[in-house]
């Protein structure tokens, strides 16, 4: 198993050191911060949607190599989709990081965070920009006419 774990190292550090989607969006339809306070980490997440997809995501922050390059892969899977099938995926990628699924296909290099679920410290760190995406999106959901009511049963 050796050769994966290299694999998936290299793929982490080739996403932190070379980040998808950095920087604000502008115009964004909704943005979201939030922070790790046990290690310092932060992330703002910004979204646009356009037509009940998800056109863009950018962030911006400070953090480890996990954060950051979480925030990468976050960037670089999830624009394109539909705005529910994002908030479905990142929902995946959640229990993929308590344990609770198989990481999908469709996360592409977010495989390679599957092993920080081994370490219940750096779950947060891995979450906190799908975190955020989820609520922006949500947000931006909320605020679209045409979606309007879509989320949380409204």
């Amino acid at each position: 198993m050796g050769g994966l774990d290299d694999l998936y190292q290299q793929l982490i550090l080739d996403h932190y050191r070379n980040p998808r989607g950095e920087g604000r969006l502008d115009p964004a339809t909704a943005t979201v911060a939030e922070n790790n306070p046990m290690c310092g980490d932060e992330v703002t997440v910004d979204v646009r949607l356009g037509d009940g997809r998800l056109e863009a995501i950018g962030h911006t922050g400070q953090g480890c190599s996990i954060s950051r390059a979480s925030a990468s892969m976050l960037a670089d899977s999830l624009p394109g989709r539909d705005a529910e099938e994002a908030l479905e995926l990142i929902e995946r990628f959640r229990l993929v990081m308590h344990g609770e699924a198989e990481v999908p296909d469709e996360l592409g290099d977010a495989v390679a965070l599957e092993g920080v679920q081994k370490f219940p410290a750096r779950v947060k760190c891995a979450l906190m920009s799908w975190l955020a995406a989820r609520e922006a999106i949500q947000a931006a959901l909320a605020k679209d006419p045409e979606t309007e009511g879509a989320v949380d049963g409204r």
